[in-house]
C-alpha cells in the first residue's frame, strides 16, 4: 500500500500525540519511509526517543541541531533540512494538527520547525485537526481550516467520543488506522473521472422581499462544495453554481456565484451542455415575492398584519430532466417523512437517474452539519448509507455513478 513512500509525521503540542507511535508502526510495516519532526511543546507529550525507535529514523525538533554531529542529519540536509523535507517527503502529515498549528499555518508564521516545512513543502499537506469541541467550533478555527482547505491543504475530520476535557464532543483525533487510509488515499488517489465534465449546484438562493430583506433557507452550501472537491480530486472537469455562503472552492474548480433562483436557472442554462454529469445539491427556493420593493418597507406602513404574496420559481431540477441531453442527472431530497416515498416520487417525476435523500431531523444529518445521513436510489436500488463526513459522502455519491451510471 505505502511501500517505497515517504511521509514526513509532523507532530504538535496536543494530548492526541501518543497516538502517533501507533501511527508510525503502522506506516513502516506498510513499507513506508517514515521521519517524524515536532514541534517544542510536543516533546511532553510522547517522547522523541520512542518515535525515534519506531520511524528508524532521527526525530528533528529545532531547526539548529543541539549538538555539532551534523552527519546523521546530512541526508536530508543539516542547515537547509526544512527546505529539503518539504522536497523529500511525498506527503506530509500533521498529527495531531492543534487549533495553534492550524492558525498559525493559515497566518504564514513560521517560529517552529514544524510550521518553516509547512511553508516549504511542495509535497500535499494533510491536517488531523484535534482539540476540545469548543476550540474546534469556534468561528476563528472554522475560518482557518476552511481557508487552507481552499489552499489545497487536505483535513481529516475529528471525531466524536470522550475529549481531554473529559466532556464529550467533536475533536478527538481519529484512530491511526484510519489515519492511514486516508494518508493512502492521497498518496495514491483516484483519477477514475479523468476528462469527464461535471456540473454541481451548492448553497442556498436567496430571494428578495425589499432592499434589505429576503427569504432563504439554511442551507450551508457543505454538500456540493465537497463534492466538486471530490470530483476534482478524482480528475474531473468541475464547474460549481454556488448560492451567497462562506466557503472557498477546491483548487481548479470553476466557480459561479448566483444568489436568486433565476440567477441560478440562467447559469445551469448557459452551463450544463456537454456535460457527462449533472449534480444538483443546491437548496433552491420553491417560491419568491411577486412584487420586489427597491426601498426598504417600513413596517409603520405594513400595519400589524401583513400578507407576502409569492409566487412559485421554476423548477431547476425539473427543466434538467426535460432537457436530458447525454448527460447523467443526481438530485437530492430533503424529507423529514415518507422519505422514501416522496424522493422515488421526485425521481420518477423530474427523470432523474439517482436520488439522494437525507433528513434535517436525524442527529448527523441536515445543512449546518459536517456529516450526513443519506440514502442513494435509483429505478432499482435503495442503498442506504452509515452517517458519514459531507466529503466522503461526496465519494460514494461519484463511485455510485462510475459503477451504476
Amino acid at each position: 500500500m505505502l511501500k517505497g513512500k515517504k511521509i514526513l509525521v509532523g507532530i504538535s503540542g496536543g494530548i492526541a500525540a501518543y497516538k502517533v507511535c501507533s501511527l508510525i508502526r503502522l506506516f513502516v510495516k506498510n513499507g513506508a519511509d517514515v521521519r517524524v519532526i515536532m514541534t517544542p511543546s510536543a516533546v511532553n507529550f510522547v517522547s522523541p526517543l520512542t518515535l525515534s525507535v519506531l520511524s528508524k529514523n532521527e526525530v528533528i525538533i529545532n531547526m539548529f541541531p543541539e549538538n555539532k554531529d551534523l552527519s546523521k542529519a546530512e541526508k536530508v540536509g543539516a542547515g537547509t533540512w526544512h527546505i529539503n523535507l518539504g522536497i523529500w517527503a511525498d506527503v506530509f502529515l500533521i498529527a495531531p494538527a492543534t487549533a495553534n498549528t492550524i492558525s498559525k499555518i493559515y497566518a504564514g508564521i513560521s517560529d517552529n520547525f514544524l510550521l518553516s516545512v509547512a511553508l516549504a513543502s511542495r509535497c500535499p499537506v494533510i491536517l488531523a485537526p484535534t482539540m476540545d469541541e469548543d476550540m474546534y467550533c469556534n468561528k476563528i478555527t472554522r475560518r482557518n481550516i476552511e481557508g487552507l482547505k481552499s489552499f489545497g491543504f487536505k483535513v481529516i475530520d475529528p471525531v466524536e467520543g470522550e475529549l481531554a476535557s473529559g466532556l464529550f464532543g467533536k475533536g478527538k483525533m481519529p484512530e491511526p488506522q484510519s489515519i492511514l487510509d486516508f494518508t493512502a488515499k492521497i498518496l495514491n488517489p483516484k483519477k477514475d473521472l479523468g476528462g469527464i465534465k461535471v456540473l454541481i449546484s451548492a448553497g442556498p438562493t436567496q430571494e428578495p422581499i425589499d432592499a434589505v430583506r429576503y427569504i432563504s433557507n439554511y442551507s450551508s452550501g457543505r454538500m456540493g462544495f465537497e463534492l466538486a472537491r471530490a470530483a476534482k480530486e478524482r480528475g474531473a472537469d468541475v464547474t460549481l453554481i454556488t448560492g451567497p455562503v462562506h466557503l472557498h472552492e477546491a483548487p481548479g474548480v470553476k466557480r459561479i456565484n448566483v444568489k436568486t433562483s433565476s440567477e441560478m436557472l440562467d447559469a445551469v442554462r448557459k452551463n450544463f451542455r456537454n456535460k457527462e454529469l449533472v449534480i444538483m445539491s443546491a437548496a433552491v427556493s420553491d417560491f419568491t415575492p411577486v412584487k420586489l420593493s427597491d426601498k426598504k418597507l417600513k413596517k409603520e406602513e405594513l400595519g400589524t398584519n401583513f400578507s407576502l404574496k409569492l409566487k412559485k420559481t421554476e423548477d431547476i431540477l425539473r427543466y434538467l430532466g426535460d432537457n436530458k441531453d447525454g448527460f447523467k442527472l443526481i438530485g437530492f431530497a430533503l424529507e423529514t417523512d415518507k422519505g422514501i416515498e416522496n424522493a422515488r416520487k421526485k425521481l420518477r417525476e423530474k427523470n432523474l437517474d439517482v436520488i439522494v435523500l437525507n433528513n434535517p431531523l436525524e442527529s448527523g444529518a441536515g445543512f449546518i452539519s459536517e456529516t450526513n445521513i443519506a440514502v442513494l436510489i435509483d429505478n432499482k436500488n435503495i442503498v442506504k448509507l452509515p452517517k458519514m463526513s459531507k466529503y466522503e459522502l461526496g465519494n460514494m455519491i461519484l463511485d455510485y455513478y462510475l459503477k451504476n451510471l
